[in-house]
């Protein structure tokens, strides 16, 4: 019987791979997705003020569905509000109707400590994205550690190509933020996780932490649940792949993005975000993330070295 690779963190595997084949690292926003308008750390910083970061709405369309209650496969574990993590927080835009738009994301450790992980199809979409930046640990309309605006975005071709069914396995972005207005990176302020690959499903206690929406504004702040994974093979041909799936109350529309954490020696390692089999999950109990594998090293190390990203064709 073929054995599943071993648990393999970061970042000492990305850090010897990129030792062996690092590029210069851009210095500027050249790179940035066409669709992604270009701004300062300044102006983003005076945009996204306390009552519009609260009125921004989760990406529309996605995990919309998730208000019934369809019973988990497991004990389904409490969540409850706290003040977030400082490595945890949340990806806001405007949108081409100017609506203000929310999305999870984690800072991972990284040599240029500018990294951020999310989900990919928050991303995906090539519609203009304006004022697009993370602030880490967002709650009640504040900015503990300011904010980050978003250089680059890094998404797997494939799931550019086959869009979030047919790509569920590869829903997940690395994106690479500028400093804020003071030249400070978004790992030097706010610290960051360790990356890991191949972790394996089933884990005992895994922390869950998700921003969840309403259908007017953000939730002020985010859920927090400790909870069992376990591997879920998709049964839906549409969306193939095997994903992590996890039983925790609440986590509905704009949850998406959120990290499933797992403790090591070094702390926390980032193993899995809200995503996957049909953009997180149907139901507000069930969630669900792609599986970290050398295609998602593959894409941290794109970031790592400023390649220019994937794009949607």
């Amino acid at each position: 019987m073929r054995r599943p690779p071993r648990p393999v963190f970061l970042p000492l595997l990305s850090l010897l791979l990129v030792a062996a084949t690092s590029t210069a690292h851009a210095a500027d926003s050249a790179g940035r997705t066409d669709s992604t308008e270009r701004s300062t750390a300044a102006s983003d910083d005076a945009y996204w003020t306390a009552r519009r970061m609260a009125a921004a709405q989760p990406v529309a369309g996605v995990r919309a569905a998730a208000r019934g209650g369809a019973p988990a496969a497991g004990p389904t574990a409490p969540s409850r509000p706290f003040d977030g993590l400082p490595q945890v927080g949340t990806f806001f835009w405007t949108d081409d109707t100017g609506t203000g738009r929310s999305c999870g994301g984690t800072i991972v450790r990284s040599p240029h400590r500018d990294l951020v992980v999310g989900a990919g199809h928050c991303l995906r979409t090539p519609k203009p994205k304006r004022h697009l930046s993370f602030v880490p640990q967002y709650h009640d309309g504040q900015k503990p550690f300011g904010l980050f605006p978003v250089e680059r975005v890094y998404i797997d071709q494939r799931y550019y190509d086959l869009g979030t069914d047919a790509g569920a396995r590869w829903d997940y972005s690395v994106v690479r933020v500028g400093p804020r207005a003071d030249g400070t990176e978004a790992q030097e302020a706010a610290g960051g996780f360790g990356l890991g690959v191949y972790p394996g499903y089933e884990h005992r206690r895994v922390r869950l932490i998700g921003y969840p929406g309403t259908d007017d504004a953000t939730h002020p702040k985010p859920l927090d649940c400790r909870s069992a994974t376990h591997r879920y093979t998709s049964t839906d041909p549409a969306a193939p792949g095997d994903f992590l799936e996890i039983a925790c109350a609440g986590y509905i529309g704009g949850t998406s993005g959120g990290p499933f954490l797992v403790r090591s020696l070094s702390g926390y390692r980032l193993i899995g975000v809200i995503g996957g089999y049909h953009t997180g999950g149907d139901f507000p109990d069930i969630s669900y993330s792609s599986y970290f594998t050398a295609d998602t090293l593959a894409l941290y190390i794109h970031a790592v070295r400023g390649d220019d990203p994937a794009r949607p064709r």
